[in-house]
């Protein structure tokens, strides 16, 4: 099975080599992979993305100086982790040299909980022997993939008040950020009717070859009544990468005492108090 997994993969072009394509920028040809998985980060040479092991691609001319170009960066695949097993830590929060007014998620290596950096700090939830949620703030953690932007200046979009669940906020997301660079970061604050999270616990030495292997481990809990917010990345290119192959958005929320954090699956939030925030852009 496992074997069958990763030819699978291989003929998808997701963990193995895949396809090239055209030209070059100006007088210099540059690279860049095809699924964006490190933003926009180009090369002046053919290779492979460190990512996703895809054939990083000659870059299409752009002749449009208007062109907005994301911020976001990304280390590691969500599917090396869920379906290769491949649970070490791909980078250590320790080591972003820039942490200033950053922006990130992803679990913690060999998926012993979740990671939340707000505004620069960093926040760990992981489970205690009792059960309970144990919230760490420390930046002395890894992650086997993680996805992050500096957002220096926020803009609040307008939200409708009958986007009060999930589904509804990720198709809003993609009908109002047509132009808006992609992926990107946003931010979420409500006052929650009704919320379900998880943390992810494995034990040690459990062998991860599909999804089934973590969601079992997975421990969920249910929020009501309380103010939040929600940190998320939303992008139509990188399922599989930093977001579940059914959905455009990871999502991870923290309560507003700080006591509750992790990846959120469903939310119900009270009608008007949504204030969403999007990456301002230069006009």
């Amino acid at each position: 099975m496992r074997l069958l997994t990763i030819f699978l993969f291989a003929l998808t072009g997701i963990v193995s080599n895949s396809m090239a394509m055209s030209v070059s920028v100006g007088d210099t040809i540059r690279y860049q992979c095809p699924m964006k998985c490190e933003g926009e980060k180009t090369y002046d040479h053919p290779g492979t993305c460190p990512v996703c092991g895809m054939d990083l691609e000659k870059m299409e001319a752009n002749n449009d100086p208007a062109e907005k170009v994301s911020n976001v960066k990304i280390t590691g695949a969500m599917l090396n982790v869920m379906h290769l097993g491949l649970l070490y830590g791909t980078i250590n929060l320790d080591t972003i040299s820039n942490k200033k007014h950053l922006y990130g998620l992803g679990p913690v290596e060999y998926l012993k909980g979740e990671i939340l950096i707000d505004d620069g700090k960093s926040y760990v939830s992981k489970m205690a022997e009792d059960g309970s949620i144990v919230m760490e703030e420390t930046y002395k953690v890894k992650a086997p993939f993680f996805v992050s932007e500096n957002v220096d200046r926020w803009e609040e979009i307008s939200i409708p008040d009958y986007i009060v669940n999930l589904q509804q906020l990720e198709t809003f997301l993609d009908a109002t950020t047509k132009n808006h660079s992609r992926p990107f970061a946003f931010r979420l604050n409500a006052t929650i009717e009704n919320a379900a999270i998880h943390i992810v616990n494995l034990p040690d030495g459990t062998a991860v070859n599909s999804p089934e292997d973590v969601q079992q481990h997975q421990h969920h809990f249910i929020v009501k009544n309380t103010d939040a917010e929600l940190i998320g990345f939303f992008s139509t290119q990188h399922q599989g990468i930093f977001t579940h192959h059914d959905t455009y958005v990871h999502i991870h929320m923290m309560t507003a005492d700080k006591k509750k954090m992790g990846h959120l699956e469903s939310f119900v939030i009270k009608k008007g108090t949504a204030k969403l925030f999007l990456p301002a852009e230069s006009k």
